[in-house]
Formats: C-alpha cells, structure tokens, sequence
C-alpha cells in the first residue's frame, strides 16, 4: 500500500508542467520539493511512520493546478488561497491512500496532517509544518530573497521570525544545532532574526 501511494505522488508531481534546475539536472518543480520533503522528514524525525511520509511527500501535491492568481490580490486572497491549497492537497493524498487501501482512520489521519489542522495541538500537523518550514529555509528562502529587491531588512526580519514562530521548539534546535544549511548571504539576516 505505501509504496503504490508514494509511487502515485510521485507520478502526479512529475506532471508538474515547471521545471528546475537542480544540481545540473532538471526536475519537475513539485517532485523535486517533494523528495525535499521526505529528505527532511528522514533526517530530522528518523522514526516517522508511514503516514507521516506519506503526508510529507504529498504536502504539494500538484499544487500548479491551484495557482495564486485564481484568488484575489492582497493578504486576505494569499490567506483564501493557502487555505484552499492546504484542503486541495490533503484531499489528493487522502484520495490516493483510499485507491490503495488504507483505513479511513490512516487517511484521516493525513488529511489532518497535510491540510495542517490544529498545528501546535496536533503533533502530526506540526511535525509537517516543522518539515515545511525547515525545507524553506535549506532550498528556497535564498531565492524567495531573490525575487523580492524590494523587500528591506526589517521586512525579511518579520518573514523569518514568522517561519520560526510556526516551528516547534525541536525544529528551532535542529536549526541552531547545525543540522540544515542556511543559505550563506541570508545567515547574518536569520541570526539577527533569532535574537
């Protein structure tokens, strides 16, 4: 049952009409962040189950076919449409796990993991998000940086400590304790942050 799941996660995630470029080799976006996030999952929480893997592999799940500009501009559309993407990918997942034959507990489960239902009372939720946020700040803060000249310090300032206030207390140390790698032009700016 887990591998036919893990493979049809992977299967819809290399749909994935964008690519990147990864390491010389190109990937479709969403599968690529995908294997990021069970990479993550395996080196900070070894002894997760099934499910979490599940729910971590599937936390994108063809997330193009949900894109940003359905939704209305400003804060109140990015909090609708994140929203709407959390339901959307725990519904792909959860809908995968029933093709495969999980119990409708195992999918509950997940579903309530992905779609990141009552984080910091939830332990599964949290652990995603955990993974999730641990992901950005390895892979993608430093191009997020990128693409926002505009933003200054006291703005980045205000995006990492928001990233830091979703992670549990054992993500903060697996930060601080050196087990991922800030992006170098952005570890004064994180460190400041933390402080």
């Amino acid at each position: 049952m887990y591998q036919a799941v893990i493979k049809a996660i992977d299967n819809a995630n290399n749909a994935d009409p964008n690519s990147v470029k990864f390491e010389g080799q190109s990937y479709a976006k969403e599968f690529l962040y995908a294997m990021r996030m069970t990479d993550m999952l395996t080196r900070f929480k070894p002894d997760a189950d099934e499910l979490m893997h599940i729910a971590a592999r599937g936390q994108h799940i063809e997330r193009w076919r949900s894109p940003r500009s359905d939704f209305p501009l400003g804060k109140q559309g990015y909090y609708q449409w994140r929203g709407a993407l959390y339901d959307f990918h725990a519904e792909r997942v959860t809908a995968l796990m029933k093709t495969a034959g999980y119990s409708i507990a195992d999918c509950e489960r997940v579903y309530a993991a992905v779609a990141k239902k009552n984080i910091k009372h939830n332990p599964d939720s949290q652990l995603i998000e955990d993974i999730a946020s641990l992901v950005f700040i390895e892979h993608y803060m430093l191009d997020f940086a990128m693409s926002k000249p505009d933003y200054d310090e006291a703005k980045w300032l205000g995006i990492i400590r928001k990233t830091w206030q979703k992670m549990s207390s054992e993500a903060h140390e697996f930060v601080l304790g050196g087990q991922i790698a800030l992006p170098e032009p952005l570890k004064p700016l994180i460190l400041k942050a933390l402080n």
